[in-house]
């Protein structure tokens, strides 16, 4: 069992956890995840390593609260227990020999861009973050990547926070003007995803997405992860989850997440009902 050592709500549905796990801390590099159980007859669920230290032997995870296992988890506090945390898994990013990279992250998808952004930023490299939100209450790390960037631009749909629009338009926009690239890395949710390696893809700018399909044992067994990456199947557990952003197959990607939509809905609900009826 690993033990909680920090809780913050980052916002109305984020929130971060800092978790004693020493072993995990030794070896763990950004773009790397965990699998974790709540307790004992939980559901697996992955949570990518939003940040690590070595020396106090912990690690970071900042998850939304958008099923019954977030929610379950959610519930715990500091001095609490995590039943399992298990990783380091996945493969680390890339980062050897990069110049200058934009680092693109949308909503949650925040928490793994800045560990990336971070690595990228201690090494030298010039790094130009641009992250979104819908709006101003659902901004975290924003003093994060302000201070790991040489570059730091905010959108919002509503205009409420930095720039209206979105990081589409940022990335166009910086592209245009002259910004050349060695990479672009992207985090956040799919359809985002798909529309920045559109727009790479114009400028023929290599691009990374960061994917996050449907997870169960982390080992490449299951499939449960699966994904169609130039044509050919891959794991997102053991291959990835970062892979060649203009190769991906989007729409099947999107296409797979929707199909337990419904499943999570209801176990969801059932979880909130057993808390409230708790209390």
């Amino acid at each position: 069992m690993n033990k909680i050592l920090k809780k913050q709500v980052l916002n109305p549905t984020v929130t971060l956890m800092e978790v004693e796990a020493p072993l995990i801390a030794r070896k763990a590099e950004p773009g790397q995840f965990i699998i974790l159980r709540v307790d004992e007859a939980g559901e697996r669920i992955p949570l990518t390593v939003a940040d690590f230290d070595r020396e106090k032997g912990t690690v970071t995870i900042i998850f939304q609260v958008v099923g019954a296992t977030t929610e379950k988890l959610n519930h715990l506090e500091e001095g609490g227990f995590i039943h399992d945390f298990v990783g380091p898994l996945g493969r680390p990013t890339h980062t050897e020999g990069l110049k200058k990279v934009a680092v693109v992250g949308g909503g949650v998808g925040c928490a793994i861009a800045y560990p990336v952004a971070k690595k990228l930023h201690e090494q030298g490299t010039e790094v130009h973050a641009i992250t979104g939100f819908r709006s101003k209450d659902l901004v975290i790390l924003e003093d994060e990547f302000a201070s790991h960037s040489s570059r730091f631009v905010r959108m919002s749909d509503d205009g409420s926070w930095g720039e209206k629009g979105l990081v589409t338009d940022a990335l166009r926009k910086l592209i245009e003007s002259g910004e050349t690239y060695d990479e672009v890395i992207t985090i956040g949710p799919l359809i985002m995803m798909k529309f920045v390696c559109a727009v790479t893809k114009e400028f023929g700018i290599k691009t990374v997405a960061s994917m996050n399909p449907i997870m169960i044992d982390g080992t490449g067994m299951c499939g449960g992860c699966r994904l169609t990456v130039g044509g050919q199947t891959k794991f997102a557990c053991v291959d990835g989850p970062e892979f060649d952003g203009h190769e991906i197959d989007f729409d099947e990607a999107m296409a797979r997440g929707r199909t337990y939509q419904p499943f999570e809905r209801k176990a969801y609900e059932e979880t909130c009902n057993l808390f409230k009826e708790g209390n």
